[in-house]
Parts: C-alpha cells; structure tokens; sequence
C-alpha cells in the first residue's frame, strides 16, 4: 500500500509517522532528524530525536531501504509507534522535579 517511494517522500512519511506518536505522549514533543548529510547523500538512512523543551531524547536511527519496505506493514508500523512512545515517555521522565511541579 504504502510501500516504496524516493527518499524525500519516505522522510515525510517518516517525520508525520513519528511526531504522531510522539505527540500521542504530549502536544509539545517535536520530531526533529538530524541534518547528518554523510547519511542524507548516502541516501541510506535516518535518524530522528524527539525534543521537548531544551532536552533531546536519544536517536532513533532507520534505515532507508527498512522504512521503505515496511512503512505499510502494520506490525512493523505498530512496532515503531511502540518504539517512539517509549521514547517519548523516557524524554518526559529526564524532568527534574520543578519540571514534573510545573506540569
């Protein structure tokens, strides 16, 4: 269904995809990839962080050719939506207490 498509189209799927499920945690959480252009010119490879405030979770790093293949099975689809909702919760947990107050 979804499956395929150039490295741009695959990166916008890709970026709607993650902030999707980040922003099922909380509204404020942003997706940010990385501008590594090693990556970007190889043509080969993600890799996402999400943001909340000032503070940036560890990457997530995908690969192309995976996110191509799969972005329309709806196990591995439902496995990365796990994957960054953890990683959304893990980022808003890194609070400090004066964080978790003012929430």
């Amino acid at each position: 269904m979804f499956s395929g498509g150039s490295y741009d189209e695959v990166e916008r799927w890709l970026l709607v995809f993650l902030t999707s499920h980040a922003k099922r945690e909380h509204p404020r959480i942003e997706v940010v990839l990385d501008e590594d252009h090693a990556l970007q010119l190889q043509g080969r490879a993600y890799r996402a962080r999400l943001r909340f405030g000032d503070r940036l979770s560890e990457p997530l790093e995908l690969d192309f050719t995976d996110v191509a293949d799969h972005r329309g099975t709806l196990a591995w689809c439902a496995a990365l939506a796990a994957r960054t909702r953890a990683l959304a919760r893990s980022l808003l947990g890194a609070g400090s207490a004066s964080d978790a107050r003012a929430r």
